[in-house]
């Protein structure tokens, strides 16, 4: 790779890291024969399929696209080899002749977590994420509780009514939606604003009776029953918390624990 290829490449991936977005690092580990591209060629496979830099254009080039994807799917890096040619089991239909080998990481930032409702919990909540470095939204209807100064280390603080701020909510599976507004009414609001979208983690402060009843109406009103029984609701690890902060330390508990695929 030449200076301005390498550059362009780590300039997207400061930006990735910046804006809490996830992407894969595609690199070329290996090559054999001919090939299109040489050892330590590098391509950024963002979320959306789209790119920076090349590691040869082409059929081996979209297949590792999909292999990147997959690895931003699920977190876990993964090698891949493909021949070059027309025919076996990794064969890329081209007519090269050669092998070419990659290693595909993931340079997601972590997750970003939305944070709804900004009182006691959602406070204690943005504090604890601050301090493991997460990117975190926080959104509130409330003026008083939704004044960015409340949250110094927030990305964006939104205010506004709980449907148009989910409705206009743009999520992608880095994001983790942590509800825990002050009332039933608004947590449900926001729920059944969230679900349908395209989230890593989607939690909900509730007791399990209030899971039932919430659940039953969602399900009545035609969503989706095996979604909503992804929800983790009651939200956070059955640790026996009681304050607002022993929440936050139960829910960012579960998230770190989401995150890292030990759920």
């Amino acid at each position: 790779m030449n200076l301005d290829q390498t550059q362009n490449i780590w300039k997207a991936a400061a930006e990735i890291g910046s804006r809490g977005m996830a992407a894969a690092l595609v690199t070329v580990i290996g090559t054999k024969g001919s090939t299109p591209r040489e050892v330590g060629a590098k391509m950024i496979v963002k979320q959306d399929g789209s790119i920076v830099g090349t590691v040869g254009g082409s059929i081996v080039e979209a297949m590792a696209i999909k292999e990147a994807l997959q690895v931003i799917s699920t977190g876990k890096p993964r090698r891949v080899v493909y021949d070059l040619n027309e025919t076996g089991k990794q064969s890329t239909g081209m007519l090269c002749g050669g092998q070419m080998e990659f290693f595909i990481e993931s340079i997601s930032a972590g997750p970003h977590l939305i944070i709804f409702g900004g009182g006691h919990v959602g406070l204690e909540v943005a504090r604890l994420a601050a301090q493991l470095g997460y990117r975190h939204t926080v959104c509130e209807e409330r003026e008083e509780y939704g004044m960015p100064a409340r949250f110094p280390h927030a990305a964006n603080v939104l205010h506004g009514g709980y449907t148009a701020l989910t409705r206009d909510l743009e999520v992608t599976t880095s994001d983790y939606i942590i509800i825990v507004t002050h009332s039933h009414d608004c947590d449900t609001e926001v729920l059944r604003g969230v679900l349908g979208k395209s989230y890593g983690y989607l939690g909900m402060i509730c007791s399990k009776r209030k899971r039932k009843e919430v659940f039953q109406l969602l399900t009545s009103e035609g969503f989706d029953s095996d979604e909503l029984e992804r929800v983790h609701a009651p939200i956070g690890l059955e640790i026996g918390a009681k304050t607002p902060a022993e929440i936050a330390v139960s829910i960012l508990a579960e998230v770190v624990r989401e995150y890292y695929g030990k759920g």
